[in-house]
């Protein structure tokens, strides 16, 4: 068998008079971080966050030099830890990886075997970073529904954020599921995008962003929110009796401003969800439950596959609102 590489080629994001400088760098093993298994990076994605890493907005990068990159997926290559073993195939997603810690934009990571998960049978790297975050992101908020009690007969599911990452595909899954989904969008250009995924409805952010009464006409049997603020005001009093939302993002506004009447008038649940910390057992379910799912369709929407000397370019554009699509990293190319 041939020997490795002692060097490989990472994507460092460094800091020069206070801006951030990007280099693609060969380093050592002996730079990683610690950790307990030592992954080869077959592919990574573009993620917002990523975006803002590479280009030094905000404050997503705790120290630098740095590595970014929020989810990977490869082969284990050394492992410390009895439930991964070299030859794995493996993917991590959240847990502050290409945050606080070195992430998936190099050739090799090495991480805590508690942020791994197994590949799931039917999928492969490319596809399970077609997916991401925001797949699992979507899943988990389906699963927090059901777990609700809320079933494809209990009535419509409306979905805020439709054309984004998460909302589109929890779109494609709760269609998949047998849900009558209506989606939210601010641009009619998505229109027949979200039909095609399985959207029944449309409904216009600015109909959504109307601020509510304390209780609106029963519209919803659950509602997964992905925008915050007024429009999640506005789906809790338009849900069901006993109806459920699950919120998992703050796109529009952090803050709610809301009456208690929805929650003691109608039994209506609002149940947080988070893909970042999610168990270990709980994201395993999520990720099989994803391969069982998805339709081929759901991989077909690639942009592009990128290498690390053109992410640079790739994250000021995803920033700026130019890219539609995944782009997968291929540290790699």
């Amino acid at each position: 068998m041939k020997a490795r590489s002692e060097r490989f080629k990472a994507l460092l994001v460094e800091r020069e008079n206070e801006l951030a400088g990007v280099h693609v760098r060969y380093l050592s093993e002996g730079q990683l971080p610690e950790g307990d298994v030592l992954v080869g990076v077959t592919y990574s994605s573009l993620n917002y966050k990523d975006g803002m890493a590479v280009t030094g907005t905000g404050k997503i990068v705790a120290r630098y030099p740095h590595v970014p990159g929020v989810d990977f997926a490869g082969t284990v290559l050394d492992s410390g830890s009895d439930a991964f073993s070299p030859g794995d195939e493996v993917l991590l997603t959240g847990w502050g990886v290409g945050e606080r810690h070195w992430g998936g934009f190099s050739q090799r990571a090495r991480v805590s075997s508690d942020w791994l998960v197994h590949m799931p049978a039917g999928l492969d790297a490319k596809r399970a970073m077609t997916i991401g975050s925001a797949g699992l992101t979507a899943m988990l908020c389906v699963m927090t529904l059901e777990e609700a009690g809320i079933t494809p007969a209990s009535g419509p599911i409306v979905v805020t954020g439709a054309a984004g990452g998460v909302g589109s595909l929890a779109v494609v899954l709760l269609s998949e599921l047998g849900y009558e989904v209506a989606a939210v969008t601010g641009r009619q250009s998505t229109h027949g995008f979200l039909r095609e995924l399985g959207a029944t409805q449309l409904l216009s952010r600015e109909e959504m962003t109307l601020p509510p009464r304390p209780l609106e006409s029963q519209r919803w049997a659950g509602g997964i929110d992905v925008v915050g603020g007024v429009m999640l005001a506005r789906v809790l009093a338009q849900t069901k009796y006993g109806g459920a939302v699950a919120a998992t993002g703050l796109a529009g506004d952090a803050m709610l401003t809301t009456s208690v009447m929805p929650f003691i008038l109608r039994n209506v649940s609002l149940r947080g969800t988070e893909s970042v910390t999610t168990p270990r057992p709980l994201r395993e379910i999520a990720w099989s439950r994803l391969s069982e799912t998805l339709p081929q369709k759901s991989y077909q929407q690639i942009a592009e596959i990128i290498s690390l000397e053109q992410v640079e370019a790739s994250a000021r554009a995803i920033l700026a609102g130019e890219i539609r699509g995944r782009v997968l990293v291929d540290p790699n190319l």
